[in-house]
C-alpha cells in the first residue's frame, strides 16, 4: 500500500541527504515510476541481441522499465551514487591508467578494472542503502508517534537494489538528476565524471522528483573512438557482445577469436571509455576504505595471477566482485592476455620463455585442464585450431 504521509517532504529529503552523506553516498535523487519512454529503446537493444548471453536482461520483459510491476506498491524511486576511486588515487590517474595499458611497467602485467580492485560494490552499496532505508523508516515511525504524518506505523515499505535485479539503473539515475547518459551509455556528472556506483531504494512513499540535468558531451566522441573492440556503435548504442567488460565477466564460453587480440592484457573489465572522458578529470575519491585496491589487484604479473590455484583464487577474491566469474573464467582471461603479451613485442627473452612454458602446460593434450582453457592456451601460443575453435592435430 502507498503511505499517505503528511510530512514535510522537502524537509524529509533534506534529512535523507544528510544521512546519505554520512553513509558514504555522494548524491541522491528521486524519480517516479514512469519509464515508459525508455521501453522502445530497451526493446530495440534486446531485439538486436546486444545483450549477448546475459539472458537475465530479457527474462523479465519490460518489467525492467516498470518499477511498480517489479515491486508492487512502488510510487517513488530514491536513487543514489557513490564515488569509487581509491582514496590514494594520484593526480593524473587517467594518464597513469592509460600508460598501464599501453606501456605497462611490467610487460606481463594483468589489468583489472579500477572498480573491481577493492571490495565488491554490491555488498557495500546494498548494506549502506539498507541502513539508509532503515533510518528513513525509523524517522517516519518517530513522526507517527509524535502525531505527524501517517497513523499506519508499519505502512512504510521499501526494497533496495544495486545492480542486482531487473532495474534500469542508469536511466533512473539520469532522470533523477544524478547525471546524464554519456555516449558510452554510462552516467556522467559534471562534478564527478563517471567513476561512481549506482543504487536504488524503491518506496511506497510518494516523494517530489528531482530535476534531470542537461547532457554535456557536445561533439566529443572520445569514448567511441577509444573503445578497443568498437563496442560503442554510436552515441548511446552499445553492443555488449563486443565489450571487454562483457567478454571477461559475463561471457561464459570461448571468447571470439577476432576479439581476443583487441583485449590486450585486460583480464577483468575495461575502463578505456572512462579513461579518455574529459569529465573524469573531476572524478572524486571515495571516502570509504572499501574501494582501496587489494594486494595483487593492481600491478601483478600475469604469470603470478595464473599460478593461483582455485583455493588461492577464492581466498584472494573473498568479498571481491571478481569471485563471481569463477576460477576457470579467470584463467581463460589470463591465457588470452598472455597470448597478447607474448606476441606484443614487449617481452624480453626470459619473459617470453616463461610465458611460453606456462602456456604449454595448459595447451598440452594430456594436461588436466578443460577444453575451454586448452583452446585458449593453444590460441595464445599461435598453434593451429580448427574453425570451430577446437584443437587440431597433435601437440
Amino acid at each position: 500500500m502507498q503511505v499517505n504521509s503528511h510530512i514535510d517532504k522537502g524537509q524529509f529529503i533534506s534529512q535523507v541527504r544528510v544521512w546519505a552523506r554520512e553513509l558514504g553516498f555522494s548524491q541522491i535523487g528521486v524519480h517516479n515510476v514512469d519509464l515508459s519512454s525508455a521501453e522502445p529503446g530497451l526493446r530495440d537493444w534486446l531485439s538486436h541481441g546486444f545483450h549477448g548471453e546475459m539472458a537475465y536482461m530479457a527474462a523479465h520483459g519490460m518489467k525492467r522499465a516498470r518499477p511498480a510491476e517489479l515491486v508492487p506498491g512502488t510510487v517513488s524511486v530514491l536513487t543514489a551514487r557513490m564515488d569509487y576511486l581509491p582514496r590514494n588515487t594520484p593526480e593524473g590517474w587517467q594518464s597513469a591508467e592509460l600508460a598501464r595499458l599501453q606501456n605497462p611497467a611490467s610487460p606481463g602485467e594483468g589489468v583489472i578494472s579500477i572498480y573491481a580492485r577493492g571490495r565488491d560494490y554490491h555488498k557495500v552499496l546494498r548494506s549502506r542503502l539498507q541502513k539508509l532505508a532503515e533510518r528513513m523508516e525509523q524517522h517516519l515511525r518517530e513522526l507517527s508517534v509524535a502525531g505527524v504524518g501517517s497513523d499506519e506505523r508499519d505502512a512504510f515499505e521499501y526494497r533496495v537494489f544495486t545492480d542486482s535485479a531487473p532495474v534500469l539503473e542508469a536511466e533512473l539515475a539520469a532522470r533523477s538528476g544524478l547525471g546524464w547518459r554519456g555516449k558510452h551509455t554510462l552516467v556522467l556528472n559534471r562534478d564527478a565524471g563517471s567513476m561512481f556506483f549506482l543504487g536504488e531504494i524503491f518506496l511506497n512513499l510518494e516523494l517530489p522528483p528531482t530535476e534531470p540535468v542537461s547532457p554535456h558531451c557536445g561533439s566529443c566522441d572520445a569514448c567511441i573512438t577509444a573503445c578497443p573492440t568498437q563496442a560503442i556503435l554510436g552515441p548511446g548504442r552499445l553492443d555488449a557482445r563486443r565489450c571487454i567488460s562483457y567478454l571477461t565477466i559475463e561471457h561464459p564460453g570461448s571468447i571470439p577469436q577476432e576479439l581476443r587480440p583487441l583485449m590486450g592484457q585486460r583480464i577483468y573489465g575495461c575502463d578505456d571509455c572512462q579513461l579518455v572522458c574529459p569529465w573524469n578529470k573531476y572524478a572524486q575519491r571515495s571516502t570509504l576504505p572499501d574501494f582501496d585496491a587489494r594486494e595483487g589487484m593492481a600491478g601483478s604479473g600475469l604469470l603470478t595471477l595464473l599460478a593461483w590455484d582455485e583455493a588461492e583464487f577464492l581466498r584472494r577474491t573473498e568479498g571481491s566482485a571478481i569471485r563471481r566469474i569463477g576460477h576457470e573464467r579467470w584463467r581463460r582471461n589470463i591465457l588470452v592476455a598472455l597470448g597478447n603479451a607474448l606476441h606484443g613485442g614487449k617481452l624480453g627473452v626470459a619473459d617470453s620463455v616463461a610465458v611460453r612454458a606456462a602456456l604449454q602446460r595448459y595447451a598440452d593434450p594430456e594436461a588436466n585442464v578443460s577444453d575451454l582453457l586448452r583452446e585458449h592456451a593453444r590460441w595464445a601460443l599461435a598453434l593451429p585450431v580448427s574453425d570451430d575453435g577446437r584443437e587440431s592435430g597433435v601437440f
